[in-house]
């Protein structure tokens, strides 16, 4: 290039025109520093601003190189350039960081060209230009975009692409800087945006300008809300912009779960069960209710909204309305929960549980009285039902137990306060059992009903429940005497002389009661009850339409047997019951098997009866329980003995009456590996008192089982022979009351006679029970009988006293009559 176009070149161009002091004073009108050097690089021409810079006066720096100033390897460097320049003529620009003659580190740019003179001298124009203020300043803004802590990049405005991104961004986005920088701000957003984005893009203005958020997208597919601050730049000569980003996908997030909650609580209040409402504390109008609020007060919230209570409620309700909800605003808490009785504009009286207490507005420039309301109307009418039924029969809606013992505790109370006396009478209604068995309960219940209103119109001055199952109860103060009690007795059972006609059929029952005083007979409520259930019982066993008053002597037995009865119960359990075993032998001696007997020693009353507990158990239900047990025993015994005896095992008409007994002897065979054949079940005639074809298909299905039935005691209780002929029997045993008076007695020869026989006749063994002496033996043996059992065979015994008889290994002995009569007799 050898023609120069700087106002220096033009007037190096003029050189030899102007004489050299006007050339240096418009040289040194030059802010910045310019210099001239020969082909030599020796300088011939400086301006003041060149020689300020180089530190020297002009005469010291005319005529010099760069070797005179600066280190050796900076000046071969301009030197090497200089020559460059002289022989190209092309212009040479060069940033270079130089330390200034003050000792500053000086950032320069240097532009050098070539001058021709007309004589052919070349010669070198510089000009200086110092950029170190600039330099600063650009690294001042790369050190705030590189190290700044929101995401930032520059970006082409015609392309889009990324030019630069700070590491914020790299960091936040995933994105390495090459990655980034191979993209665009399109790639970064999800497709959908991109239009939208071109067209604000090309409108020139930022995101803050149109308030907008944009979704990016980051290296993970993560998609943030993001808002961009952006501002056009130029960017090493190209039309760019710099964008801040500023990541609000939180805050969105959170905007969005209030936006949600909010939402939420709104269905939650719109669709809560109770009845909220809101009320300015100001102007005391409704300013929010419910769907349960309309509901409850049977109007639209239109109707509501914007009234006060004098609007909506009668005046003296509004008033209450009014004292409350001052107190809750006054308090500033909770007021209690308080049941409130609400007439309502459309909905009736309502019951409600309210709940009043004082808000404020989130700014805080308005207070409400906000009201929890739940209508509990329903409620209280069950609470009241409930409360009824609880004390009252559901049958025939007369007072129940519980009202019955409250009743009678009040009635004590006051008798002993005003030393007064009064009777308790327990009724039970005979026949209602079997009515119910052959009517159904249906019918029952009718008749209980139509019972207790004949009581009822009896008895109308009186106390009267129902206490339980038949039985009614009746709390008289007008009948103190043992008299007028008997007056009021003979005025129930009259007024049950008349059948009950129901549905076409016709019911007569009768009365039983027992009776009772207070204070006479006892002041305890619990005692007192018992009085009149004892005296009740023997009203019962005494027959229909009977009154019979507590009697201690009487009633005496009757609590024994009751705490026998409870005793029992739990007897198994304390391993109190054991079993017996009484053998079984035919005319010869031989034993063949075994009876098994139950045994109870009590801890305080030592060995009782069988006689004694048996009809306990059997009376509350336990001889179940008790009776599986000696089965179960039993055949677990006789399944040990080597020499396979029989072993008999009595049954009571209890178990006949509840469970599947055939399926528990069965049960009890297959456990205890017994053949069936061995066990012989003995039931005595009064089970014959009962269902009579339920019976007969129990014994036929034990009797498949492969068992023998025999029936006990025979001739002294349901003595009708028809029986005998129906059931499946295997074995008569003759009672022992029979066989004690042989000797004594024509008719007992007789009836054993007789017994003997008939068994004979309908191919049934003949055994009998309680032979003691050599005398019954033979007499016995003459009828034909075919096994006895009895004190002279041998007594009920633990089974290990017959071990010899049953162990295995050992003979089974042949004892004579003569001892074993001998031993009867001591």
């Amino acid at each position: 290039m050898d023609t120069l176009h700087s106002p220096v070149e033009i007037l190096v161009n003029s050189f030899a025109k102007i004489d050299n002091d006007a050339l240096r004073l418009v040289l040194d009108a030059i802010p910045d520093p310019v210099f001239m050097k020969d082909e030599n690089s020796r300088f011939v021409v400086l301006n003041q601003s060149m020689c300020d810079f180089m530190g020297h006066p002009y005469d010291e720096l005319v005529g010099k190189t760069d070797h005179d100033f600066v280190p050796a390897e900076y000046a071969d460097i301009f030197r090497q350039k200089d020559k460059i320049v002289l022989e190209t003529g092309k212009i040479n620009e060069n940033e270079e960081s130089i330390r200034s003659a003050d000792g500053q580190l000086r950032t320069l740019i240097t532009r050098k060209a070539r001058a021709l003179m007309p004589d052919g001298a070349r010669y070198l124009i510089g000009c200086i230009t110092d950029i170190t203020h600039i330099k600063q300043r650009e690294e001042t803004l790369q050190l705030m975009f590189d190290a700044n802590p929101l995401p930032m990049w520059v970006f082409d405005k015609e392309g889009l692409e990324f030019l630069a991104v700070n590491q914020a961004a790299i960091q936040h986005y995933g994105y390495t800087r090459d990655e980034f920088l191979s993209l665009s701000v399109l790639d970064i957003r999800p497709s959908e945006d991109a239009a939208l984005f071109r067209e604000i893009a090309g409108t020139g203005r930022g995101t803050y300008d149109t308030g907008r958020t944009w979704r990016h997208v980051k290296s993970d597919g993560t998609v943030l809300d993001v808002v961009a601050y952006s501002k056009p730049m130029d960017y090493r000569g190209r039309a760019a912009a710099i964008a801040a980003i500023v990541d609000v996908t939180e805050q969105k997030r959170q905007e969005r779960n209030l936006r949600h909650t909010t939402e939420f609580l709104d269905t939650v209040i719109e669709n809560v069960p109770v009845m909220l409402t809101a009320k300015d504390a100001v102007s005391q109008r409704y300013v929010l209710m419910n769907r349960a609020g309309e509901e409850f007060l049977g109007v639209s919230r239109s109707e509501v909204i914007g009234k006060t209570d004098d609007d909506i409620f009668p005046r003296e309700l509004a008033s209450e309305f009014a004292e409350r909800d001052q107190a809750a605003l006054e308090t500033g808490v909770v007021q209690i929960e308080e049941e409130e009785k609400i007439s309502t504009p459309n909905n009736g009286v309502r019951d409600s549980m309210t709940r009043r207490f004082a808000v404020h507005s989130h700014n805080g420039n308005s207070r409400y009285v906000l009201q929890v309301s739940q209508d509990i109307t329903e409620q209280r009418r069950s609470a009241e039902q409930i409360a009824y039924l609880a004390s009252h029969d559901a049958v025939t809606g007369l007072p129940n137990r519980s009202a019955l013992l409250r009743h009678l505790s009040s009635t004590i109370e006051q008798a002993t306060s005003g030393r007064e006396a009064f009777a308790l009478m327990r009724i039970s209604v005979s026949e209602l059992k079997d009515i119910g068995d052959a009517y159904g309960p249906e019918m029952l219940d009718k008749l209980l009903c139509e019972v207790a209103r004949r009581l009822q119109a009896t008895s109308s001055r009186h106390f009267l429940a129902r206490a339980e199952g038949e039985e009614f109860a009746l709390i008289s103060v007008e009948a103190p005497s043992s008299d007028i009690a008997a007056a009021l007795a003979d005025n129930l059972i009259a007024a049950f002389a008349e059948p009950f006609v129901l549905d076409g059929e016709q019911f007569t029952v009768g009365l039983s009661i027992g009776a009772t005083f207070f204070p006479e007979d006892a002041t305890d409520i619990t005692v007192l009850l018992g009085h009149a259930q004892a005296a009740l019982e023997r009203a019962v066993c005494d027959g229909r339409n009977v009154l019979r008053f507590y009697e201690v002597d009487l009633d005496r037995k009757l609590r024994e047997r009751r705490s026998l009865g409870r005793d029992i119960r739990s007897a198994l359990d304390r391993k109190e019951i054991s079993l017996h075993y009484q053998p079984q032998a035919v005319m010869t001696g031989e034993i063949i098997g075994y009876e098994a007997l139950l045994r109870w020693t009590h801890p305080q009353r030592g060995s009782v009866s069988p006689a004694e507990f048996i009809p306990a158990s059997e009376e509350n239900g336990s001889i179940n329980e008790i009776g599986e047990w000696v089965l179960r025993t039993a055949c677990r015994e006789a399944a040990s003995w080597e020499v396979p005896l029989s072993i008999a095992v009595n049954l009571s008409p209890v178990q006949f009456r509840q469970g599947d007994l055939p399926s528990l002897v069965h049960m009890i065979l297959l456990e205890s590996g017994l053949a069936p054949n061995r066990l012989e079940l003995e039931v005595t005639e009064s089970v014959m008192m009962d269902d009579f074809s339920r019976v007969c298909s129990i014994l036929r299905r034990l009797k498949t089982l492969g068992v023998r039935i025999s029936i006990d005691d025979f001739g002294t209780g349901y003595s009708s022979l028809s029986y005998l002929h129906s059931l499946p029997l295997d074995k008569i045993k003759i009672d022992k009351s029979f066989v004690w008076m042989l000797q004594k007695s024509p008719q007992s020869r007789a009836i054993t006679r007789a017994i003997t026989g008939l068994g004979c006749d309908l191919s049934m063994q003949v055994i009998a029970e309680g032979v003691e002496t050599i005398e019954q033996l033979n007499y016995l043996s003459e009828l034909g009988c075919h096994a006895v059992q009895g004190y002279l065979i041998g007594e009920p015994r633990p089974i290990a006293d017959y071990a010899s008889q049953v162990r295995p290994g050992k003979e089974v002995p042949q004892r004579s009559l003569e001892s074993d009569q001998r031993r009867a007799q001591t």
